[in-house]
C-alpha cells in the first residue's frame, strides 16, 4: 500500500498526465514540450519507489497509454500536413501530365508568370 508521499507523487503525476491530455487535444505543443521535465521528474521518482502493483499503477498507466495515442495521432497529422505541402510545393513547380503511351512528362513552371488582360 502506497504511503501519503506516493499518493502525493501518483496525485502529481496524474495532474500532469490530465495536462498532457488538455494540451494534446488543443493542438498546443508549446505547452507539452513545457510538461515534459516535471513529467520525467514525477516518473523517475514513482520508479524509485519500486511499487509494482497498486490501483494508482493502473489508473495511471491506462492515461499514459491514452495520451501516448494521442501523441501518435498528433505525429501521424503532422507527417500528413508535411506530406501535403510538399506535393504543394511540388506542384508549384512542375506541371506533370501523361502522354498516350502512358508516359508521365513534366513541365517545369515559371515562377512570377502573370495573366495579361486584354480588352
Amino acid at each position: 500500500m502506497p504511503t501519503k508521499p506516493d499518493t502525493d507523487l501518483f496525485r502529481s503525476l496524474e495532474e500532469v498526465l490530465d495536462l498532457e491530455r488538455l494540451a494534446l487535444v488543443d493542438g498546443d505543443l508549446d505547452r507539452l514540450n513545457h510538461m515534459v521535465p516535471e513529467k520525467e521528474k514525477l516518473i523517475g521518482a514513482i520508479n524509485e519507489l519500486q511499487v509494482f502493483e497498486s490501483t494508482e499503477l493502473v489508473r495511471l498507466q491506462k492515461k499514459v497509454e491514452r495520451n501516448q495515442a494521442l501523441l501518435n495521432s498528433a505525429a501521424e497529422g503532422i507527417r500528413a500536413v508535411a506530406s501535403r505541402m510538399a506535393e504543394l510545393r511540388r506542384v508549384r513547380q512542375e506541371f506533370s501530365t501523361y502522354g498516350a503511351d502512358g508516359q508521365r512528362s513534366g513541365f517545369a513552371v515559371r515562377r512570377n508568370a502573370k495573366l495579361e488582360k486584354r480588352a
